[in-house]
């Protein structure tokens, strides 16, 4: 029987930059709920802003949050990973000093910025749809440092220059695409998986997992039940044995029994 499942929301589940889930899709994952099932969103996301886009069955699923930095289930801290100080800083000082490139800082609860264009701001506030704070200087912040992000105009297309200039102090992954997402090594959603795993007691091979991009690998990879987007890329498709267009159609499988 499938107990978990977990899916990925940009370019997933949220497909063409939709920023709110299809008509039923919330229904569809009570009924699953309702099976004995869970359901976790895993995304590169903060918390506050995954709790809204569930609305409906906010109190019913786990939440794999900050490309798993941050797992939380019916206000419960499941799993969490906080960045050195130190490092943390380094890695700000190397986005704010390039050109136009803004810098997010992840805290449990909200965002920081310190934004060169005040429309980053409000794009994270408006679209993103985030918990937001402005700050004169980003260095200042006191809370502990979850992730860290970069945010550029195509920002995606530059993940080899990126990932280069990170060499030795964190890895990067593609979060969507203008994001890239500064991780620690061995945090991703993959560990994330694990810390459910050990939470709801349940075996990979009770999970099916659904993602699009290279930062879902680790999660596809630790799961038997893999389902990639058809318009993934290789790599992420020879990890999955299945395939589907729309999330939705494989959960209405899952309700009817079809890989139990």
């Amino acid at each position: 029987m499938i107990k978990l499942i977990a899916s990925d929301l940009d370019g997933t589940l949220l497909l063409n930059h939709a920023q709110s889930l299809n008509p039923g899709t919330a229904k569809l994952i009570h009924e699953l709920t309702k099976q004995g099932r869970i359901f976790a969103a895993a995304s590169g996301r903060q918390y506050p802003n995954l709790y809204r886009l569930f609305h409906g069955v906010e109190d019913e699923i786990a939440y794999i949050c900050e490309n798993g930095a941050l797992v939380m289930y019916q206000g419960e801290v499941v799993d969490k990973h906080i960045i050195d100080r130190e490092l943390g800083q380094k890695i700000m000082k190397i986005i704010l000093d390039h050109g136009d490139t803004e810098v997010l800082l992840s805290g449990m609860n909200t965002c920081y910025v310190q934004p060169k264009d005040p429309a980053y701001a409000e794009h994270l506030i408006h679209v993103v749809k985030n918990n937001v704070t402005v700050v004169d200087d980003i260095f200042k912040v006191e809370e502990p440092y979850i992730k860290i992000s970069l945010y550029e105009k195509n920002g995606s297309q530059h993940y080899e220059e990126w990932a280069e200039r990170f060499k030795g102090l964190m890895r990067v992954v593609t979060s969507g695409m203008e994001w890239l997402d500064t991780i620690q090594e061995g945090v991703d959603k993959g560990s994330a998986m694990r810390a459910l795993e050990k939470r709801f007691n349940v075996k990979p091979e009770e999970i099916m997992a659904f993602g699009d991009n290279y930062n879902d690998l680790e999660m596809l990879a630790e799961v038997k039940n893999g389902v990639a987007m058809e318009n993934s890329p290789e790599t992420v498709k020879k990890l999955c044995p299945y395939r589907t267009a729309l999330v939705e159609d494989t959960l209405r499988e899952i309700l009817e029994g079809k890989y139990d």
